[in-house]
């Protein structure tokens, strides 16, 4: 039996709301170099434009982490598969995402890089799932909020597949 894909978000609305979310960015940071922290590796589409859209300088930093271990569900538990490289110490930075779920990932994230003394940490994310929430976690900048299904596409993947699709779709098996 083959998968099943139905269009969530197309391809046009995501580029149009990103636009939107670079703009709202720098609006809100008028005159700061923006440090982007992409949640590997689910955010790296939404993360290259993104930057692309936020005018001005902006500095881009990687954070490799595993929550899904290639499954449907978060299984709760954070594992750092790659740190970032520099000093975020002073630094007007936004952790860019790709969904947030269950949200203890990102609780997890948020709470591990305060300590490292940004001079401000946003969370950004192009898809937020507030219904299956077990803690809340603000999420600053949402490019769409979404009903509780299991999406692919846009960076999103099942099993590292699906991550080329340039829209987000709901996934049935």
């Amino acid at each position: 039996m083959a998968d099943t894909l139905k269009a969530l978000i197309t391809a046009e609305e995501i580029a149009a709301r990103i636009a939107e979310l670079g703009r709202q960015i720098r609006a809100d940071h008028p005159d700061d170099t923006i440090t982007v922290i992409a949640v590997l590796k689910g955010s790296f589409i939404f993360l290259a434009d993104l930057v692309r859209a936020i005018p001005g300088n902006v500095r881009v930093e990687f954070l490799g982490v595993a929550s899904y271990h290639g499954g449907t569900h978060s299984s709760g538990a954070v594992q750092i598969t790659q740190d970032l490289r520099s000093e975020i110490r002073g630094q007007v930075c936004l952790l860019v995402e790709d969904i947030v779920d269950t949200g203890l990932t990102m609780d997890y994230l948020l709470r591990m890089l305060e300590v490292r003394g940004p001079k401000v940490l946003k969370l950004v994310s192009l898809l937020d799932k507030p219904s299956n929430r077990e803690t809340s976690v603000p999420v600053d900048y949402v490019g769409f909020t979404i009903p509780d299904e299991f999406v692919v596409g846009y960076g999103l993947d099942l099993g590292e597949l699906y991550r080329n699709l340039p829209y987000v779709a709901v996934y049935s098996p």
